[in-house]
């Protein structure tokens, strides 16, 4: 099979402010629409263990209302903008969008935030209770809702991957205080601490000009960055066993794999489409269509800005056991040495397909760009398929069997009452 040959080439202007704001620009007048994406550098792991989820409830709080605009969204919605955000282990991200001609309604609103949130006791016992009820909903209250975060538990035994972003208790949410919630804000949110991008029907000018006016007089504040401990290479496989109200046994899996600024990880990331492409892929053939000893089954890769996770998630047919189910997986990675080139030439030509059409999207272009600023290499932004097709059949053979070896697993059974 033949490599595909995308040409991608997204352009951009770098400058940096004077207090530390990277502002990156990216043209694309196809529309008369602007995207500001504004990410900034604090995750779940910049939080203390017993002080959690603050990273998430921020990502609330910053729509309750800034120093000096009580309303963002009235404002936002009256241009004909919209907006969202997420969070995740290692970033918060901002990003909204308007027509070109309201760009600058864009930086007030962002830039005051940036600036100082409208703090009082109010607006956090509002947004306390969204995220406490959000907790319940999502992870305590759903059958399976809370796998992920023991499994992550039991798989992250030192490193602050170890808890979700939600948190690892309510009782962190509940017990936050104003006191708490401002030195979190200043020690994170700064200017010297995020990443904007402005892309779309702008100009280069324009947007430097508009990015001086209205965020270089924010001050650069002293960050609560620290070093994060270090996982350590797991030797042995690791089990847990949780019983709950659920209809099916559920098991799932976490291998250790290298950081997303690491060469292995993309190797990681064709590892997971081989085995779950969809319904052509093997997990799903194998264990559910031939065999039948699941209902549904899948692998993902985490990416995360420090050696992080691959994850192997499958829900058991009625009257099938962990015994076979565990037989059959096994089988399916160790036929990965049997891997010919051009299976994996298919899932590299798809992988590279996805990523270019991903990045038809204004919106999808910004925040790619952030992310890859954030990981160091921002021109992985147009590197990325050249990785992909440089990946070697031997190097995946390699990986998957380093990667997918059983003393590398932390599994979490998840079983119904009896």
């Amino acid at each position: 099979m033949l490599k595909h040959t995308y040409m991608l080439k997204i352009n951009y202007h770098t400058h940096t402010l004077d207090n530390g704001l990277k502002v990156i620009i990216h043209q694309d007048h196809a529309l008369p629409k602007a995207v500001v994406n504004i990410l900034y550098r604090v995750g779940s792991k910049d939080e203390e263990p017993d002080k959690t989820g603050f990273a998430h409830l921020f990502e609330h709080l910053m729509f309750e209302g800034s120093k000096n605009i009580e309303h963002y969204d009235v404002h936002l919605q009256r241009v004909g903008g919209e907006n969202n955000a997420f969070t995740s282990c290692d970033i918060t991200n901002y990003y909204l969008s308007v027509p070109s001609n309201q760009l600058e309604t864009a930086f007030w609103l962002e830039s005051d935030r940036m600036l100082e949130l409208g703090f009082s006791e109010d607006r956090l016992a509002n947004q306390k209770s969204v995220v406490i009820e959000e907790f319940k909903q999502r992870y305590l209250n759903q059958p399976y809702g809370d796998a992920m975060n023991r499994l992550r538990g039991l798989h992250f035994t030192t490193h602050p991957y170890n808890w979700a972003t939600i948190g690892k208790e309510i009782s962190h949410i509940e017990d936050a205080t104003l006191d708490y919630v401002k030195d979190f804000f200043y020690g994170y949110y700064a200017p010297n601490n995020a990443t904007m991008v402005v892309a779309g029907d702008v100009e280069v000018e324009e947007v430097l000009n508009l990015a001086q006016k209205w965020f270089g007089e924010i001050p650069r504040r002293t960050l609560k960055k620290h070093a994060l401990p270090v996982e350590p290479k797991q030797t042995e496989a690791r089990y847990m066993t949780h019983v709950a109200d659920v209809p099916f046994i559920a098991v799932y899996k976490m291998f250790h794999i290298p950081a997303h600024t690491e060469r292995e990880y993309y190797i990681a990331d064709i590892l997971t489409d081989i085995l779950s492409a969809g319904k052509s892929g093997k997990l799903f053939q194998s264990l559910v269509i031939n065999q039948q000893i699941c209902t549904q089954a899948g692998a993902f890769v985490w990416g995360m800005l420090d050696p992080g996770a691959l994850s192997i998630n499958a829900q058991l047919a009625e009257g099938q056991t962990i015994e076979a189910y565990e037989t059959a997986l096994r089988a399916e990675l160790d036929a990965l040495q049997n891997l010919e080139e051009d299976d994996l030439q298919r899932i590299k030509n798809k992988l590279e397909a996805m990523f270019v059409m991903e990045k038809t999207k204004i919106l999808n272009k910004a925040m790619a760009l952030a992310f890859c600023d954030n990981i160091g290499d921002i021109e992985l932004i147009n590197r990325t398929p050249e990785i992909y097709q440089a990946i070697t059949l031997a190097e995946v053979k390699d990986a998957a069997a380093r990667f997918l070896a059983n003393e590398n697993s932390s599994t979490l059974y998840y079983m119904p009452k009896k």
